[in-house]
């Protein structure tokens, strides 16, 4: 048993200089082993929850889409999927094949931006250079098809905004498959590479016992051989016609997490590439009703794992109430049993083996101190008690 009063605390954040969103990790420490640590988030809580019962669902998908700038179609996708089950609207069989090469691809950009921050974060500046370049492929690609290089705005509720053109099917036939090809590469050198194992083999391990008592999503998961993927176990749009395999690595540390990641771009590929050549013909949208009643799930697979809207309507034009579940919010727990017994120098990388993103997760709740009742802080006052003119 520890002394904690022999122990330093010492504090990382909220301003990160490997992360570029502020969270506060307070690392208990003797000599350079993290013995505990304490997370304390919250510094960019949006209020999105709140501001969705205010919005149509033509307006509110674009707020949905920003809950996350880099798995912005997962959002889309699991916030059309909860309006469309609530509203009662079957999507065109087309729209679905697009929406799964949109995921797909975000979830390559997504997959690929971290795996070469992974590597500058290890010094591996080569690497990160060669990925990036890579990934490049892939923004244009997105930009061809949706207009935008980030935010897609392509899945609307009902389907999606635009269709693909057939000199884009032939672009994508084409560098697809020179990406896969060079992404096998980084995967054998990441296999083999000293400079990449040194730094992430057997480091922040997680069994998988301890995973799932923790409730981890999504790559971070699947690194531990927890075989969970919401694509393969409740089939969304195409996925049940799409044949794919679950990434899964038994080794349960921050070497398995990262090759999750890279199995997933390739198998992401082969799913895009597939999804061209059986895509089928047809309408891309219906229109969907501007007021309705009812209930709906959205449950999709983001990239860094699965991302719940869940959404009630009333019979007005605003939903009554619309909540989300993001995964990193889900992996905390889990990343900081991942930082015990480990030395201090490896916490980035343990950090960022499980991509975290902080500004999606964010949450807050006012608790009235005299009654212990939830309450809502209007705009106004925020603005009255905390704004200095």
């Amino acid at each position: 048993m520890k002394n904690m009063s022999s122990l330093i605390s010492l504090v990382v954040g909220p301003q990160h200089p490997a992360l570029h969103e502020p969270e506060r990790f307070v690392f208990k420490i003797e000599g350079e082993t993290i013995v505990d640590v304490e997370p304390r988030l919250g510094y960019v809580h949006r209020g999105i929850e709140k501001l969705m019962e205010t919005k149509e669902h033509t307006e509110a998908i674009y707020l949905a889409e920003r809950v996350c700038g880099i798995c912005n179609v997962a959002h889309t996708l699991s916030f059309g999927e909860a309006i469309e089950e609530a509203a009662g609207i079957e999507v065109p069989s087309r729209a679905k094949y697009l929406r799964v090469i949109i995921h797909e691809l975000n979830r390559i950009h997504s997959h690929l931006l971290l795996l070469g921050v992974a590597a500058e974060l290890m010094g591996f500046e080569t690497l990160f250079m060669l990925i990036w370049r890579d990934r490049e492929i892939v923004m244009k690609l997105v930009e061809d098809l949706t207009g935008n290089r980030v935010i897609s705005s392509l899945v609307i509720v009902g389907g999606v905004s635009r269709d693909i053109s057939l000199e884009l099917i032939h672009k994508m036939k084409k560098h697809l498959p020179k990406l896969y090809e060079r992404v096998k590469q980084y995967k054998k050198m990441m296999e083999e590479d000293p400079t990449f194992t040194a730094r992430t083999v057997n480091v922040g391990y997680l069994s998988k016992s301890k995973m799932l008592e923790l409730g981890g999503v999504g790559p971070t998961a699947r690194g531990s051989s927890v075989k969970m993927d919401v694509r393969d176990f409740d089939p969304y749009e195409a996925y049940d016609e799409i044949p794919f395999n679950v990434a899964v690595y038994d080794e349960g540390d921050s070497w398995a997490r990262f090759m999750v990641r890279v199995d997933e771009v390739l198998e992401a590929i082969n799913i895009i590439l597939y999804a061209l050549d059986h895509l089928p013909q047809g309408p891309i949208r219906v229109i969907p009703p501007r007021a309705f009643e009812g209930e709906g799930f959205g449950r999709v697979e983001a990239p860094r794992g699965e991302v719940f809207h869940h959404t009630i309507w009333r019979g007005e034009s605003k939903p009554w109430r619309h909540r989300i579940r993001t995964p990193t919010y889900a992996n905390i727990p889990a990343v900081c049993e991942m930082f015990k017994g480990y030395h201090l120098a490896d916490a980035p990388v343990i950090l960022g083996s499980i991509d975290p993103c902080f500004s999606c997760t964010d949450r807050l709740y006012v608790v009235d101190a005299k009654t212990g009742k939830e309450k809502v802080i209007p705009y106004w006052y925020i603005r009255k008690k905390y704004w200095k003119r």
